[in-house]
C-alpha cells in the first residue's frame, strides 16, 4: 500500500524543464533552430565569397576558429549568439544580414510569431530581432529580456557603431568601458558600442528593454 501511494505521488509530479546547456542551440525550439542555422550557413558563405575571404582570413579577422566556421557554414552546428556577433563584426556586416533575412515588396512585416529568440548559453538572456526583413540594414531594433542574474557581455561592434537602450520593466546595469549606469523603466542611455559594454540584472526580478543598434558609415 505504501509503495502504491509512493508510486502515485511520483507520477503526480510536474515534469522538470531541462536546464540549458552551454551548447544548445540559440533559437526556442528544433525546427527553429535548424531553419535558423541553414540561414546562418548560406549567408557565411555567400558573404564570405563575396568578399574572397578564406576560412582562415575570416578566422583571422573574427576572432572564431576556422574550425569552428566550417561547421557552421556546413550546417553542423548552432552556433552561439556570442558567435554569431564576433562573425558579423570579422565580415564588418550588420548582425541581421548574418540572419539571411529576405526581403519583398514595398512594406515590411514580422509577426510576433517568426520573430527568431536567441539566448545566452546559460538561457537567463534572450535577444529578439524587431527590425523585419528588408528594414534599413542601418539600424536595427532588438528586444532584450533579462532573468535574474542574467548577463550579457559584447565585444566592440564595427567602429562607429552606436547602441541605444531603453528599459520597459525592472532595472538594468549597463557598463561602457568604465562607466556603470543603473536603468530603471523608461531610462534611456545612448553609448558608442565600438568598444567592450556589458548588461546586467542584478535585481530579483525579469528586466526588459529595447536595443537600437546604429551602424556607422563604412
Amino acid at each position: 500500500m505504501a509503495k502504491a501511494r509512493a508510486a502515485e505521488t511520483k507520477s503526480t509530479k510536474p515534469a522538470r524543464r531541462p536546464r540549458p546547456r552551454a551548447g544548445d542551440a540559440l533559437a526556442p525550439d528544433g525546427v527553429g533552430a535548424a531553419q535558423l542555422a541553414r540561414r546562418v550557413a548560406e549567408s557565411l558563405r555567400k558573404l564570405r565569397k563575396e568578399r574572397a575571404l578564406s576560412l582562415d582570413d575570416l578566422a583571422l579577422a573574427s576572432g572564431v576558429s576556422r574550425a569552428a566556421l566550417s561547421q557552421i557554414e556546413g550546417c553542423r552546428t548552432n552556433p552561439t549568439l556570442a558567435v554569431l556577433w564576433k562573425i558579423a563584426v570579422g565580415l564588418e556586416v550588420p548582425f541581421q544580414v548574418l540572419l539571411g533575412t529576405e526581403e519583398g515588396g514595398h512594406t515590411r512585416l514580422l509577426r510576433a510569431s517568426d520573430a527568431t529568440a536567441l539566448r545566452s548559453p546559460d538561457g537567463r538572456m534572450e535577444s529578439r530581432l524587431l527590425s523585419p526583413a528588408g528594414a534599413s540594414t542601418g539600424i536595427e531594433v532588438y528586444e532584450l529580456r533579462f532573468l535574474p542574474r542574467g548577463t550579457l557581455t559584447s565585444e566592440p561592434h564595427a567602429a562607429r557603431t552606436t547602441e541605444t537602450v531603453v528599459v520597459l520593466t525592472g532595472a538594468l546595469r549597463v557598463t561602457v568601458l568604465d562607466e556603470v549606469h543603473d536603468l530603471m523603466p523608461g531610462d534611456a542611455l545612448f553609448f558608442r558600442a565600438d568598444v567592450r559594454h556589458v548588461y546586467e540584472n542584478r535585481g530579483s526580478n525579469d528586466a526588459r528593454c529595447l536595443n537600437v543598434i546604429a551602424y556607422g558609415p563604412g
